[in-house]
């Protein structure tokens, strides 16, 4: 499929059709890409719980238990900073807002600065056609003995757009318009029943699509 370039990319911004709030400055176009800043906002997932019966473990990460409790919210201030301690992994939010419209899906990747800090971004992810919202980060501080320190603002990932072959029909992503500390919430609760009973025969028969 075809790439925005930056130019693409800028009239489709002056069109209304892609946008970022707050708008983009000079350091963040690229070639074929726009760069993201990191927000403020950083999920830190959760070890232990305090209950009747005491100090207990989190359950393990299970497929539909990615729930809001399971992580520790952290909304830092201007001219704060977040300290990634080794191997430590968190979920952060992009600064910007991005608006994807219905005929372009995008995809991210790390800065190959980023990745020269020592940090890790699983981003292979692809951001859905008409997503309008904060964008969600798994990092990862991949050194053994290094704590990273992490600004706001600073360029994290790069975003690319990419055209489709046609609109889609829109499914709104968890995270379309929410609050990233809002977002964790479980799964289609019918997959998940049938997932985890090992039925996915069962699935693929109840949901077949052709």
């Amino acid at each position: 499929m075809p790439i925005l370039t930056s130019k693409d990319i800028l009239k489709r911004i002056e069109a209304g059709d892609i946008s970022f709030k707050p708008g983009l400055d000079s350091f963040q176009i690229q070639g074929h890409s726009v760069d993201l800043r990191l927000g403020y906002t950083f999920l830190i997932p959760k070890t232990w719980k305090h209950t009747p019966q005491g100090r207990v473990g989190m359950p393990i990460v299970d497929f539909d238990n990615m729930t809001r409790d399971m992580f520790e919210v952290v909304e830092l201030e201007a001219g704060q900073y977040f300290e990634l301690l080794p191997q430590e992994h968190v979920l952060v939010s992009t600064f910007e807002t991005v608006k994807v419209p219905d005929d372009l899906m995008a995809v991210l990747y790390p800065r190959s600065s980023t990745n020269r800090k020592g940090l890790s971004l699983d981003l292979t992810g692809i951001v859905d056609s008409g997503y309008e919202g904060q964008l969600i980060l798994p990092i990862r501080n991949s050194t053994v003995s290094n704590t990273i320190r992490l600004y706001p603002g600073e360029r994290i990932c790069q975003i690319i757009f990419e055209e489709l072959t046609g609109k889609t029909e829109m499914r709104k992503s968890k995270y379309h318009k929410r609050d990233i500390a809002e977002g964790a919430q479980k799964e289609k609760e019918d997959e998940a029943k049938l997932i985890k009973s090992g039925a996915i025969t069962q699935l693929k028969k109840d949901f077949k699509v052709a």
